[in-house]
């Protein structure tokens, strides 16, 4: 790595980052802000974010829990969904029925206190337009 490299991990376990063997062979930590530790390898230093660990969650807000409840939401009622077809449902990935999805954002926006919109139709052909990303 090129001296002064930040690593942060952003995967989902704590162990994209190899702290054991960079304890074994670096020089530190040094602490040199609020979640950024310095590290020198012979004359390169290195500087890790948030002790290694999930940078969304060790030096943020993580996921907000308006986030969260939708997901786990998701999770349960895709849960459901396959127990109640697990005899028609092939081995495979299968999406979430699009059924499912809308329902779990008209409780969420309902719990908000607030309606789903309807697009207008020049905002449907607007959204219909793009064939990569926005």
């Amino acid at each position: 790595m090129k001296d002064g490299a930040v690593i942060a991990n952003s995967g989902h376990f704590n162990v994209e980052i190899d702290l054991d063997g960079l304890k074994k062979a670096a020089q530190g930590p040094t602490r040199v802000r609020e979640f950024v530790d310095e590290w020198r390898l012979d004359s390169k230093r290195i500087f890790v974010l948030a002790d290694g660990r999930l940078i969304n969650l060790a030096a943020a807000e993580g996921h907000p829990a308006s986030v969260m409840d939708m997901s786990f939401a998701n999770q349960a009622l895709a849960a459901e969904y396959v127990l109640a077809n697990a005899r028609t449902l092939g081995k495979d990935v299968h999406r979430i029925p699009r059924e499912l999805d809308r329902e779990i954002a008209r409780l969420k926006l309902q719990a908000m206190g607030t309606d789903i919109d309807t697009l207008t139709l020049e905002q449907q052909k607007y959204l219909a337009s793009w064939d990569a990303g926005t």
